[in-house]
C-alpha cells in the first residue's frame, strides 16, 4: 500500500519536474533572445549561477540544524518560485538577471541535496535504486506537462518568456506546499552539519565528474543547437518533451538496472555513452549532411537528458558505503560543493575555447573528461556488508 508521504512526495516531484523542465528548456533561448548573450558571456554566467552549488555544503549544513530534509525541500521550491517570477517580470538588465538566476539556482541546489535522502527514507531495503528511479519518473512526468505547455504556448503566442516563467513559478510553489506537508524524517535524529571522510573520496570524485558533465552540457549542449543551428525555443521544448517522455519509462527502469547490475557497471557505461555524445556534438556537423547532422545532434541532446537519470546511482552508492544514515545529506552536500569547486570555472574556460578555437574543442575536452571518468568509475567497490540498514551485498 502506498503511504501518504510517498504519494505527496511523488506529486511534489511532478510539480518540481514541471518547473525545472520549463526553466531548463527555455533558458538558452531566453538568454540569447532577451539578453543577447554570446557564448563567452553565457560561460561567464555559469559562475554566479553555480555559486550556490559551491556554497551548498554550508547552506545545507546551517539548515540541517533547524530543518529536516522535507522542510528544506519546501524552502528550496519557494526560492525557485521567486527566481522564476523574477526572471519573467523583474530582470530587465544583466544585474537583475544575475540576481534572480542565483535565487533560482539556490533553490535548485538545495533540492538536489535533499531529494535523494527523502527518496531513500521512503525506500525498502535493497530497492533504493528502484525508489529513486520512480521519483525520477515522476519528475519526468512533470517535465512532460510543463514543457508540453511551453511548446504549445510558444506555437500559439510566440516566445512569451514572462508567461513561461510564471507557470514555472506556480509549479514550484505547488511543490513547496506539498513538501511542507511531508512527515518523513519527523522524530529522527538530525543529520550532521558537515561531513568529510576519506572513505567517501570516490563518491566525491564521481560527484565532481558529474558536475563537469552537467556544466558543459547544460551551458553548451543546447547552445550548439541555438547559436550554431538557430533552433527555436519550441523545438528545444519538443526535444526536452521527448527526453522527458522517454524518462517516464527509462528512469524507473534504470533504477532497477542499478539495483541489478550495480553502480560500478552503470556509471562506467554512462561515461562511455557520454563520450559518444561528445564526439557527436564535436563532429556531426563536419561528417554528416546538414539535415542528418541536425537530427544526430537532436538525438545526442535527448540521449544526454535521459542519461542524467543515472545520477541517482551516486546516491545509492553512497547509501551502501555510509557509516551512519546521518552522513547522507551532508555528504551529498559536500559532494555538490566539491563538484562546483571543480566545475564553476569550466564554463568560463569553455566559453573562451568556443570563441577562440570553435565549439568542437569544447566537446573534445568534455570527451576527454568522460574517458577519465570511465576509469574512475571502474574503481567503485561495494563492501560485502554495507548500507544504511546493514544489508548484505553480493
Amino acid at each position: 500500500m502506498v503511504s501518504r508521504d510517498l504519494r505527496r512526495a511523488l506529486l511534489a516531484t511532478v510539480f518540481f519536474g514541471a518547473a525545472s523542465g520549463i526553466f531548463t528548456a527555455s533558458l538558452n533561448n531566453y538568454l540569447a533572445e532577451v539578453h543577447h548573450l554570446d557564448a563567452q558571456a553565457r560561460g561567464w554566467l555559469e559562475l554566479p549561477r553555480e555559486l550556490p552549488g559551491f556554497l551548498i555544503m554550508f547552506v545545507a549544513g546551517a539548515m540541517l540544524t533547524v530543518f529536516r530534509e522535507s522542510q528544506m525541500a519546501a524552502a528550496a521550491m519557494l526560492l525557485s518560485a521567486l527566481g522564476a517570477v523574477g526572471l519573467g517580470y523583474l530582470a530587465p538588465g544583466h544585474a537583475t538577471l544575475v540576481v534572480f538566476i542565483v535565487i533560482w539556482s539556490l533553490g535548485d541546489h538545495i533540492i538536489f541535496a535533499v531529494e535523494g535522502p527523502i527518496g531513500l527514507k521512503l525506500a525498502e531495503g535493497g530497492k533504493e535504486g528502484r525508489r529513486l528511479g520512480q521519483f525520477g519518473g515522476a519528475r519526468n512526468l512533470g517535465t512532460i506537462v510543463g514543457v508540453g505547455a511551453i511548446f504549445l504556448l510558444a506555437r500559439l503566442v510566440g516566445d512569451r518568456f514572462s508567461l513561461f516563467y510564471a507557470i514555472a513559478g506556480a509549479s514550484a510553489l505547488a511543490a513547496g506546499i506539498l513538501y511542507a506537508g511531508l512527515g518523513v524524517g519527523r522524530g529522527e535524529a538530525p543529520s550532521r552539519r558537515l561531513v568529510y571522510k576519506r572513505r567517501y573520496n570516490l563518491f566525491y570524485a564521481i560527484s565532481a565528474l558529474f558536475g563537469i558533465r552537467k556544466q558543459i552540457f547544460l551551458a553548451f549542449g543546447a547552445w550548439v543547437l541555438v547559436e550554431i543551428h538557430g533552433v527555436s525555443v519550441s523545438t528545444i521544448a519538443l526535444l526536452y518533451f521527448i527526453a522527458a517522455t522517454l524518462g517516464v519509462v527509462c528512469r524507473p527502469l534504470l533504477g532497477e538496472v542499478i539495483d541489478w547490475l550495480g553502480e560500478r557497471t552503470v556509471l562506467a557505461v554512462d561515461e562511455l555513452l557520454l563520450l559518444a555524445i561528445c564526439l557527436t556534438y564535436a563532429f556531426a556537423s563536419d561528417l554528416l549532411p546538414g539535415p542528418v547532422a541536425l537530427y544526430a545532434l537532436y538525438a545526442a541532446y535527448v540521449l544526454d537528458m535521459v542519461l542524467f537519470a543515472l545520477r541517482v546511482a551516486r546516491t545509492t552508492y553512497l547509501s551502501k558505503i555510509v557509516d551512519d544514515p546521518a552522513d547522507i545529506t551532508p555528504t551529498i552536500s559536500m559532494g555538490l560543493t566539491i563538484d562546483h569547486a571543480v566545475a564553476m570555472t569550466l564554463p568560463v574556460l569553455s566559453g573562451y575555447i568556443w570563441e577562440a578555437y570553435g565549439f568542437r574543442w569544447v566537446f573534445i575536452l568534455a570527451g576527454a573528461i568522460a574517458l577519465a571518468g570511465f576509469f574512475v568509475c571502474l574503481r567503485i567497490r561495494i563492501p560485502e556488508r554495507s548500507g544504511i540498514n546493514g544489508q548484505r551485498r553480493p
